[in-house]
This record gives C-alpha cells, structure tokens and sequence, in this order.
C-alpha cells in the first residue's frame, strides 16, 4: 500500500514537472500611458537616471534605500546602484540603449533578494499633441521562477508598479511645465 502511494506521489510530481517544463522561457510585462506632454519631455526625465527616483514607485517602498549614480548619469552607459530594504533589494540597471524621444533600454542586474538579469524598456510614441509612454520588462525564466509564478501574479505584481510609476511620472512632467 505504501508502495503505492509512493508511486503515486512520484507520478504527481513528475506530471508537474513536466508541466512547469511547458511553460514558456521567456516573460514581457508591460504597461502603457497616453501623457500630455512631447516625447522630449519624457524621455529627458528617463534617459537621466538621476530622476529614476522622483518618479519610480521602488523609490516610495524605502526612502532609506542608498542610490549611487555614474558620472554622466545619462545617456548610453549611465548606471544607478541601489540597495534598499526588502521590498526593494539590491542592484544595478544601466542604460544599454538611448534613442532620442523614441527608446530606451536598460539592463537590470539584481543581486538581493534573488540574483537575476532582465531588460527593461521604455518606447515613446508622439499621439497628437500627447506620447504613449510604454514601460515594459522582459527577461528569461529558469525552472525555479516558472514554479515560483505559478503561484504569484508575476504581470499583476510588476504591471501594478509601472502603472504607478507612469502615473507619477505624468505628474511630474505635467505639473513642472
């Protein structure tokens, strides 16, 4: 009888396995905001990372956290360097990509609490007398991530974040103009 619970338990967990082995390896969150303002505006306060903190929700979650940046903190190759409590942990992005009010690309190296490296991006679309800000993540998944998402709301979880960190960037560009 045991044997057979045993065996059972074994199918079980290999059938999971074999599941979480079908789920894609690759992920892209993304969140988008039409901004009264030029793609100039927008991008001048992206493309400078000095400002990443004025308008980023991370920022919010632990006014403690220590930020260091590079020297131009803008353009192609500018870092910022953080470490913060748990909810905003430790790292490092750095623009690898800046084209002037169109995109910006940036590479996330974090370290704590889990080490990983994703892509985030940010598009600019002019829409009248408006821009369509996008704000997007996209990285690889290992096996252990994939379990892990299966439980959390991975797109619910980020999504919710760069919608707040759109909103608040639209509050900064719209009310100092």
């Amino acid at each position: 009888m045991l044997k057979k619970i045993l065996i059972g338990v074994l199918a079980l967990i290999a059938i999971f396995c074999a599941y979480v082995a079908t789920l894609p390896d690759t992920y892209r969150i993304e969140r988008s905001l039409l901004i009264e303002a030029n793609a100039a505006q927008l991008f001048e306060q992206v493309n400078d990372l000095q400002n990443f903190n004025s308008w980023s929700p991370w920022a919010k979650l632990d006014p403690n956290s220590k930020a260091e940046f590079s020297n131009p903190s803008l353009g192609k190759g500018a870092s910022l360097t953080w470490a913060g409590n748990h909810e905003v942990g430790k790292g490092k992005m750095t623009i690898i990509e800046s084209t002037p009010n169109d995109r910006i690309r940036m590479r996330l190296d974090f370290k704590e609490p889990m080490e990983d490296t994703a892509t985030a991006e940010f598009l600019f679309k002019a829409e009248g007398d408006a821009t369509k800000i996008t704000w997007a993540i996209l990285g690889k998944d290992t096996f252990l991530s994939k379990v892990i998402c299966l439980f959390m709301d991975r797109d619910k979880m980020i999504g919710d974040m760069f919608e707040k960190g759109l909103s608040n960037l639209k509050n900064k560009v719209t009310t100092s103009s």
